[in-house]
């Protein structure tokens, strides 16, 4: 049989090439490589499509989250509480800014325990971080009262939800400033490291363009300390593309995330969504007993399977600083014990989400 791809971006290529390519060989002949006409163009489309008023293009998410944090005045001593189950990026920019992260244990959803925030608030907290985790807004009203009760910022991580929606409104919406990510692999992707800033505020917005170019609002003339974390025109184009295909393409991931979940009910645990979320499934992540039990069965049979994230963050050797052991986020240790991420891309066919469901099932048992 064939082998089952992780992620498989040459089909999606395939099946938009004849878009590509024109956009990016256009680019090309114009020569307008750093900031060009293509990143406002995708910058003004990208908002609109997250309900918002301003998109700032940047380099990565990593820098799309630096910015953000820096943009809302996060600064030394600060204290950000943030998921320990998420990816390193959430919380790698608040170190360079002199601010501490403060982690706070998982829900049964995989998402930040506001109870658990609350309790962890400090005089120093300055912000909340929500992460939209494996394409699942997080609990957005919640924190929401939280920060307003504390008068706390209101930061969202919505790197792996384009196009996700919370009671209805868009992920990139429901904070007071929101980080995306266009890494190649994610449901919208650049072709190399891409990322956005979303939010209402003109001024913020304006600030977040003159940090991304140097600290320049005109060449040669630097108004603030800045950084080189600029979209590259090239990846803007590509995104512009791409984003016409979004929401189909995430229709498509629902569905087979609806097929696997039927498929694998009784053998190990599915994803639970909240009734308040519609998820965009920019991961599939199960949760089985014998997860490497299972991994290995799939890999006999020539299918991909990943981990988001087998080491927790309060377990990596470079936030040792922050003082964490074994045992101080137990629900977090548990996910990522237990956890295996299956194929997920809008091109997979239907006999392939069986194959993968069935080598699971014959396999998986479900955590106690």
């Amino acid at each position: 049989m064939s082998k089952i791809n992780f992620v498989d971006l040459k089909r999606q290529y395939e099946s938009i090439k004849h878009e590509i390519d024109p956009a990016v060989l256009g680019l090309i002949g114009s020569t307008a490589y750093i900031l060009g006409p293509d990143v406002a163009k995708f910058e003004s489309e990208f908002a609109a499509f997250c309900s918002m008023s301003h998109c700032v293009g940047v380099s990565s998410g990593t820098a799309a989250l630096a910015l953000a944090y820096e943009a809302v005045g996060i600064g030394p001593g600060d204290e950000v509480l943030a998921p320990a189950n998420t990816f390193i990026a959430t919380v790698l920019p608040l170190f360079r800014l002199g601010a501490k992260p403060v982690l706070v244990d998982c829900d049964d959803y995989g998402q930040i325990d506001v109870e658990r925030a609350a309790a962890a608030l400090t005089p120093q907290t300055k912000a909340i971080v929500g992460v939209d985790l494996f394409g699942h807004p997080c609990d957005a009203d919640a924190i929401r009262a939280l920060c307003d009760a504390h008068e706390l910022v209101f930061v969202e991580d919505a790197a792996q939800a384009h196009g996700a929606t919370y009671r209805g409104r868009p992920c990139g919406s429901l904070g007071d400033i929101a980080a995306f990510s266009f890494y190649p692999g994610k449901n919208l992707g650049a072709y190399g490291d891409a990322g956005g800033v979303v939010l209402n505020d003109a001024e913020l917005a304006d600030r977040i363009s003159v940090l991304r170019d140097l600290g320049q609002r005109r060449k040669y003339e630097h108004t603030v300390i800045g950084g080189n974390d600029r979209l590259d025109t090239l990846q803007a184009a590509v995104l512009r593309v791409k984003l016409r295909h979004l929401a189909d393409w995430n229709d498509r991931r629902r569905a087979h995330a609806a097929s696997y979940s039927e498929r694998l009910t009784g053998s190990v645990k599915p994803p639970t969504v909240a009734e308040w979320a519609d998820p965009v499934w920019h991961l599939y992540v199960i949760r089985a007993e014998n997860r490497d039990d299972v991994r290995d069965a799939l890999a006999a049979e020539d299918i991909a399977s990943g981990m988001h994230y087998p080491l927790p963050l309060h377990l990596q050797p470079a936030l040792a600083a922050l003082g964490y052991v074994e045992g101080d986020f137990p629900a977090t240790e548990e996910w990522a014990r237990t956890l295996l991420s299956l194929p997920m891309f809008a091109e997979l066919q239907p006999e392939e989400v069986e194959r993968v469901a069935d080598v699971v099932k014959g396999v998986g048992v479900a955590p106690a």
